[in-house]
Parts: structure tokens; sequence; C-alpha cells
């Protein structure tokens, strides 16, 4: 169930006619009692992203969403080793995990997720030639809908 405004309950969606113009914006403040699920967060970043980049992209979009992650598991990139990533996240409380070298198995739950994503630009390349970062957040939704 729902938990809105400390009832228990359903949250009911409300749907907009189209074109309707709108006044203001209330605020639900809501809590899902649902288990727990996987999900995945895509983001678009560049080989030429700086260290300071990633820590503010990292921040702005999930530590905002989720709060700092107790662990990450990640490749032996240069940025994720840099003195820089390794104080944030100890501020941050976070246990930095490297996989090893040569062996990506070593957090297969990722590379299956990267895969699926590979295929899912792959089937939409055609359609979002030379943009498909504008979309990556609809390619999201649907990864994280898919269950």
């Amino acid at each position: 169930g729902v938990r809105r405004f400390g009832i228990k309950g359903k949250l009911s969606p409300r749907f907009i006619r189209p074109f309707e113009i709108l006044d203001r914006v209330g605020v639900v403040s809501y809590r899902l009692a649902l288990p727990p699920q996987k999900s995945a967060h895509f983001l678009p970043i560049r080989k030429d992203y700086s260290v300071s980049k990633l820590a503010e992209t990292f921040q702005q979009e999930i530590v905002r969403l989720h709060g700092s992650p107790s662990a990450i598991v990640s490749d032996r990139d240069p940025r994720f080793a840099s003195r820089f990533w390794k104080c944030l996240q100890k501020a941050l409380g976070t246990r930095l995990k490297f996989s090893t070298a040569f062996h990506p198995q070593t957090d297969g739950q990722t590379e299956r997720t990267i895969q699926t994503l590979e295929d899912m630009l792959r089937s939409c390349a055609l359609e979002w030639i030379g943009n498909w970062d504008d979309y990556i957040c609809l390619v999201e939704f649907a990864y994280n809908n898919s269950w």
C-alpha cells in the first residue's frame, strides 16, 4: 500500500485533459511500501569528463534521489581511482570496490544491465541517429518498468 500524509491507502493518479492550463502546482508526499526492486540509472557520460564533473553528476543524479550508496563497484578507470573520488566517497560513507582487471564478470549484474542497455539502444539507433543521449531517459524508464 501507499502511505499518503500518514494515512494508509492507495495513490490515485489524476490525469489532466489536453491543453488544460494550471494556475498552481500541488505537491503530494507519499511513501511506497513495496518490496525492494533493482533499478538502474543511465547517464550519458562523456569520455572527457573531469573527476569533478563526474562527482557533480553523481551528486545530482544519484545522491539527490537515493542518498549515498553503501558501496560502489566500478572498473579501474583512473577517474574512479583518483584521490579526489576516493576522498569524496569516504566523506559520503561509501565503500569503493574495484572489479578485477580483465574479469568484468566480477560485477555480473552490472555487466548484464550494460548488455541490455546496448541492445535497447541498438534497437532504437535508426530513429535516434546522432542524438541518442536525448532519449536515454526513455530507455531508462522502459528498462526500470520492464518487470
